[in-house]
């Protein structure tokens, strides 16, 4: 009989399955206590339970998060996971220390579809979704190893490591909805992680229907892959922008604040040299934010690029992102120059790739791609159109 992964299951299907087991749906908040706020995978070990539970959750049952294949720590004190996710598939979980806040930044998927063309995941291609588990496991194994490191005791008395959690690892987290809101679910729940809704933020690259479901699901802070000030920008830099062009997005938007726990969207946006960084896309975007049909209320956080192979992209220089910034505010935007942290690990925006075992062949796709460019040159272009 397959054991049942107890990480897979939100606050109404513990209560279900200890149903199943001939038990009352209190001890379905035990053990999620257990699990969530003191760490435990062993049964024997959680005490308040019947004996008889323990027992038949020995046979039964497991808590297992991804195995950790590597543990990297950077000199500014970011620390970042390699995680086993089966089937040769890897994916990276980062650890943002700040001096009031602990930050963990966790993936929803072995890859990326949506290909972006600043982002080193989406490079790799795209294997499959994770599971619940393997989502809220990350939350799971970093804030108990980081108690462990500190030499804190585990339980809900325990200082809290992680204090915000950030839907902006591998993957685009809406186009893997039932596990991410699953997850984001037991974050919430006063019996597991306690996290306020204002301190977990969930980024997608722009999946407007999923967007809008959030809101009535299980809305969170949210935040938006930006990065383009039209639309033929961002057809180029985020794919998805073709299905889900700037106009409906910034509706969507707008339709997710009545149910959002902060009053405004936050967008990112990913500053190239010469791409999307002079002054007038800063005033492109003061009028896609404030002048379009329905003005959406947000924050900017510019992004200097970071760097990694194949990218053919530069970052802005800081004399450049300063000016951009300055247009944004100067309009009344609030607007942020994110520090880049955890570079020297690799674990800064942009650059998390862990190991994917690509089924959409996007890197054989990219080879060929080069290949017919350095035999074509010029006409590469021409060629691209015409056969597609």
């Amino acid at each position: 009989m397959a054991l049942t992964n107890l990480l897979d299951l939100d606050p109404a299907q513990l209560v279900a399955y200890c149903g199943e087991l001939g038990e009352k749906p209190f001890r379905a908040k035990q053990l999620q206590r257990w699990i969530h706020q003191f760490g435990a995978s062993d049964f024997a070990a959680m005490t308040d339970l019947a004996k008889s539970l323990r027992d038949k959750l020995a046979t039964r049952a497991i808590v297992a998060s991804p195995a950790v294949i590597s543990d990297h720590t950077s000199t500014d004190g970011t620390r970042k996971w390699l995680l086993d996710v089966g089937q040769g598939n890897a994916v990276e979980t980062v650890f943002i220390p700040e001096e009031n806040r602990g930050t963990l930044c966790i993936s929803t998927q072995a890859g990326c579809a949506v290909n972006c063309r600043f982002c080193s995941t989406g490079k790799q291609g795209f294997n499959r979704n994770l599971t619940v588990g393997e989502i809220i496991g990350q939350l799971w194994m970093a804030e108990f190893e980081l108690r462990k490191t500190k030499g804190i005791e585990p339980g809900p008395k325990g200082e809290r490591q992680i204090t915000n959690v950030v839907m902006m690892g591998m993957g685009e987290p809406l186009l893997n909805y039932e596990p991410t809101v699953t997850a984001l679910k037991l974050m919430l729940d006063d019996n597991a992680y306690g996290l306020s809704r204002r301190r977990v933020t969930l980024s997608t690259s722009g999946v407007v229907p999923m967007i809008d479901k959030l809101g009535q699901d299980c809305a969170v802070a949210l935040a938006v892959s930006l990065h383009a000030s039209n639309d033929a920008l961002r057809d180029g830099l985020v794919p998805l922008n073709k299905k889900y062009p700037l106009k409906e997005l910034m509706a969507a938007c707008v339709r997710y604040l009545p149910f959002a726990p902060r009053d405004f969207v936050t967008f990112e946006y990913c500053m190239l040299d010469g791409v999307n960084d002079t002054e007038q896309h800063a005033r492109e975007l003061v009028a896609l934010v404030r002048h379009g049909a329905e003005p959406v209320p947000c924050k900017f956080n510019l992004i200097p690029f970071n760097p990694f192979p194949e990218s053919g992209l530069t970052r802005s220089n800081n004399p450049q992102i300063k000016l951009f910034a300055q247009v944004l505010m100067d309009a009344g935007i609030v607007t942020t120059i994110r520090k880049t942290r955890g570079d020297d690990i690799d674990a800064a925006c942009g650059q998390l790739a862990g190991e994917v075992q690509d089924r959409t062949k996007v890197q054989e796709r990219m080879q060929k791609m080069a290949e017919y460019q350095e035999k074509f040159g010029k006409n590469f272009g021409r060629l691209v159109e015409v056969t597609s």
